[in-house]
């Protein structure tokens, strides 16, 4: 993954954003913020560097007779919405059906990681995850929960903390079979 680097043009940005809320980006204490905020940038946004089929490999071996739900409960999100560039962060709930072949269980969690260190909305989040699970693994059904709590709802504009938005998003026989998508959503709690 090759990390960006920080042009004078850069760091002038940032500096500019400094003057801009009010602060003296020549003070003692901001002196090195430019090149702090820039790698942390870099950090929230590692998704955009990360492929999801590089990571999404699956094995036949060990998916002999495996034809129950498969599920990763309760993995951090990150994210920064696109709107206001505020952070959302909770947990998501990914399962799926095996049709002859099964992930590292790993690789879920990697796959919210990759989409989740992007620009978002939870909407788009939630059906992407989906949508490269059930592209990449061809399971007979794909199942996601994301529940977060979003920063530029509680911290600006109505100011209703605690509060948390669902999404999500149902491929194959979970979305099909109301047995199914009952089994997913007991399993995850809800």
């Amino acid at each position: 993954m090759d990390r960006p680097t920080h042009t004078p043009e850069d760091l002038a940005a940032v500096r500019r954003l400094l003057g801009y809320i009010g602060e003296d980006p020549d003070r003692e204490g901001l002196l090195e913020t430019p090149a702090r905020f820039l790698k942390a940038w870099e950090e929230y946004t590692r998704g955009y560097r990360m492929n999801p089929e590089d990571i999404l490999k699956s094995f036949e071996d060990g998916a002999q007779s495996v034809d129950e739900m498969v599920i990763v409960r309760d993995i951090p999100v990150y994210s920064l919405c696109e709107h206001h560039l505020a952070p959302f962060f909770g947990k998501a709930h990914v399962g799926y059906v095996p049709d002859k072949r099964i992930l590292g269980l790993s690789k879920i969690s990697r796959l919210v990681e990759i989409f989740g260190r992007r620009l978002q909305v939870q909407e788009r989040l939630t059906n992407q995850i989906a949508d490269a699970l059930d592209h990449n693994l061809k399971a007979l059904g794909v199942a996601v929960v994301i529940e977060c709590r979003h920063m530029c709802m509680e911290s600006r504009g109505v100011r209703h903390t605690g509060t948390a938005t669902v999404t999500s998003a149902l491929r194959g026989s979970i979305k099909t079979n109301a047995d199914t998508r009952r089994e997913f959503l007991s399993l995850i709690g809800r």
